[in-house]
C-alpha cells in the first residue's frame, strides 16, 4: 500500500494506491461470505459467474485451460486442421494439440479443446445473427442461430454479415475503386475479438450479431477484465488482457489476429482507410455490467438514408460508374453514364472528369490487388499471391506498377502498416 500526499484545488491530500491480491477472491466480512467487482466506480456484488472468475484468477488458472474428464480420441480435429493448412500453408501435426493447450498430457480435453472439436458440445458456443428492417430491434428480415466449434462460428458469422451488407463500386479514369459499406477486414477482426475474449462461464450468454441499415452491432458476454468501461479509456492505451489465453493462442496459430493485442486499435485504423470514410463513422466501442458492445457504421448511410450515389461518387471523385450489391442480386450493374441514372440522379461520367479510352487501364491482376487493399490494407504480398493465384514476383511487379502511377501506396512499417488508395481531390484522377 502507497500513501503519497498531492495537491489539488488548494485542497492537500492523501492517495492511497492499493496493489491488487493475486489470491482472490476476497470476501467481505459480514457473517456471510460476499465478494464484489468493480465494475465502472461502483463495486457490485458478484455473481455465481464473476465469483467462478475470481476463484480461477486466484489459483492462475483459466476457464479455457481447465481439463475436462473429454478423451480426445474419441473426437477429432478435422476442421481445425484444414483451416491450420488453408490459413498457414503448413502441414499440420496433432502434436500440435497438446502444445496449443487443447489437449491434457494424459489425453483429455481442455475447456479450449472442446470449442474446436469438430463436433462441437459447448452449448455456450452459438451465434445469434439477425438482419433487422430498419434502425431499430423491430420486424427482422432473416435471423439463424449457429452453435458449433469457434473456426464454424467465425465463418458462418462473416458468411452472414456479406451476405446482408452492401458493396458497390465506382469507376475511375484506369481502375475500379470499390466502396463497401464496411471494412471487411474490420469486422472480421471484431467478429474475432467478440469469440476469444467473451465470458465462457456464462452458460445463457451467447455472441450476436445484429445488422441495421445503418450499422452492424456485435454484442458478447463479458465486460472489461478489470472493471473498467472501455468508453472512458483510451484504445491506444488499453493493455492486452486476454480473459482466454488458449484460444486466442489458437485464433493467433490460425493467423486470425496479432499476438500484440491491437485488435480495437486495428479495427478503428483499418475503417479509416477506405476510401469513402467519413470522420465520426469510427467503429465505436461500449460495455455494460456483462457485456462488450461493438458498432460498425455503414460508411454509405446518412441522416436522411442511404447516400445518393452521385454524393458518394463526387466524394471519392469517381469517373464512370457504380455497382451496388445486395442479397437480392448480386451480379445486378448500374451504371451512372445510362440514361435511366441520368434521369434519377442528374448525373452522368462527364460530371467527373476524362473519360478518354487512351488512358492506361491496370491490369487484371493490379485491380485484383486494389480490390484486396480495399478489403484488408493490411493484407501482405504473400496472402495477395495466395488468393489471386499467382507468383509473389507477379504481385511485386504490379505493386511496382501501380506506384509508379501514384494508386497505391504504403504507410507504416512492413508489419504493422497499412496500404492505401490515393485520390487526388481535385481532378479525380490519381494522383
Amino acid at each position: 500500500m502507497q500513501l503519497i500526499p498531492i495537491e489539488h484545488e488548494k485542497h492537500t491530500l492523501l492517495e492511497v494506491k492499493v496493489k491488487a491480491g493475486t489470491l482472490t477472491p476476497y470476501y467481505y466480512q459480514d457473517g456471510t461470505r460476499t465478494a464484489y467487482t468493480r465494475v465502472g466506480n461502483e463495486s457490485v456484488e458478484c455473481n455465481s459467474q464473476q465469483l467462478l472468475s475470481l476463484v480461477l484468477k486466484g489459483t492462475h488458472m483459466t476457464w479455457d485451460s481447465l481439463p475436462t474428464q473429454v478423451d480426445a480420441s474419441k473426437h477429432s480435429f478435422i476442421i481445425l486442421a484444414n483451416t491450420f493448412r488453408e490459413q498457414t500453408h503448413q502441414e499440420w501435426n496433432d502434436k500440435y494439440l497438446e502444445s496449443f493447450g487443447l489437449v491434457t498430457s494424459d489425453g483429455k480435453l481442455t475447456n479450449a479443446g472442446l470449442l474446436f472439436v469438430d463436433n462441437c458440445t459447448v452449448f455456450q458456443s452459438r451465434i445469434f445473427c439477425t438482419r433487422w428492417t430498419g434502425l431499430y430491434k423491430d420486424d427482422a428480415i432473416s435471423s439463424i442461430e449457429h452453435r458449433t466449434n469457434l473456426v464454424l462460428l467465425l465463418k458462418y458469422g462473416m458468411d452472414f454479415i456479406k451476405n446482408y451488407t452492401m458493396n458497390g463500386w465506382v469507376k475511375m479514369p484506369n481502375y475500379r475503386l470499390n466502396l463497401p459499406d464496411y471494412s471487411d477486414r474490420a469486422i472480421f477482426e471484431g467478429l474475432v475479438n467478440h469469440l476469444i475474449h467473451r465470458d465462457y462461464t456464462v452458460m445463457g450468454g451467447e455472441v450476436h450479431i445484429d445488422i441495421y441499415d445503418d450499422r452492424v452491432e456485435l454484442v458478447s458476454p463479458g465486460a472489461m477484465l478489470d472493471g473498467t468501461q472501455i468508453q472512458d479509456r483510451d484504445i491506444y492505451k488499453v493493455p492486452s488482457m486476454r480473459r482466454n489465453p488458449v484460444i486466442a493462442d489458437m485464433f493467433t496459430q490460425l493467423d486470425y489476429m496479432e499476438k500484440r493485442g491491437s485488435g480495437l486499435r486495428k479495427m478503428r485504423e483499418l475503417t479509416e482507410k477506405l476510401p469513402n470514410f467519413l470522420p465520426g463513422k469510427e467503429p465505436q466501442y461500449q460495455t455494460e455490467a456483462a457485456s462488450f458492445f461493438t458498432t460498425f457504421y455503414n460508411l454509405n448511410w446518412g441522416e436522411n438514408g442511404r447516400i445518393p450515389v452521385e454524393e458518394v461518387a463526387n466524394r471519392v471523385n469517381s469517373t464512370l460508374g457504380k455497382n451496388p450489391v445486395n442479397e437480392e442480386d448480386s451480379e445486378k450493374k448500374f451504371d451512372v453514364n445510362s440514361k435511366s441514372s441520368v434521369e434519377k440522379f442528374g448525373v452522368n461520367a462527364k460530371m467527373f472528369g476524362d473519360t478518354s479510352e487512351t488512358v492506361k487501364k491496370v491490369s487484371k491482376t493490379s485491380q485484383k490487388i486494389i480490390d484486396l487493399v480495399i478489403s484488408d490494407p493490411s493484407i501482405t504480398a504473400d496472402n495477395m499471391a495466395n488468393k489471386i493465384g499467382v507468383t509473389k514476383r507477379a504481385i511485386e511487379k504490379n505493386i511496382k506498377n501501380l506506384r509508379d502511377m501514384g494508386i497505391l501506396v504504403h504507410e507504416g512499417s512492413d508489419k504493422t502498416g497499412y496500404w492505401r488508395i490515393v485520390i487526388n481531390p481535385q481532378t479525380g484522377k490519381c494522383k
